[in-house]
């Protein structure tokens, strides 16, 4: 579902498995040679965060916090996709924690008013999907309890 908001459209993007091949790669070179780049593992960890899947976008969050937290100088490249890995993981609540927090010292970020937009878009879609489910929930159990009144009055 590409985005019509081209400064976040890589949110909605993915990365090909070559690509993220070269740079698991790297990443995995370093830790045999014992010591990772705090640029491969970014670098690794915004390839995850830009797969497929689930899974690998978990570990890509968890290896940009790990240098969000180690690195101050890091932060504001780790933010922005750490929000994205987020948006990607359907937790938006976090997602609008940390794209927050980077507006908050950059509020002209194009990418991050974007994300913002996708992110808003994304709660209220999930909140109307909720909507529409307890309301077929509660149809559902009024048709039941009707049907065992009516059977109870025969």
């Amino acid at each position: 579902m590409p985005t019509e908001l081209p400064y976040a459209a890589e949110a909605e993007t993915s990365l090909g498995y070559e690509e993220l091949q070269v740079l698991r790669t790297q990443y995995y070179k370093e830790i045999e040679q014992g010591h990772v780049t705090t640029q491969s593992k970014f670098n690794y960890g915004w390839g995850l965060v830009k797969s497929n899947t689930a899974e690998l976008q978990t570990e890509g969050v968890k290896l940009l916090q790990e240098i969000y937290s180690a690195s101050p100088a890091h932060r504001r490249e780790c933010t922005y996709y750490i929000a994205v890995g987020y948006y990607k993981l359907k937790n938006y609540a976090y997602a609008k924690k940390f794209n927050d927090l980077l507006l908050s010292v950059e509020p002209e970020n194009m990418q991050a008013q974007s994300l913002r937009t996708l992110i808003d878009q994304a709660v209220q879609r999930d909140g109307y999907i909720g909507m529409g489910l307890i309301a077929g929930a509660a149809a559902v159990t009024g048709l039941i309890v009707a049907g065992l009144v009516k059977r109870s009055r025969r």
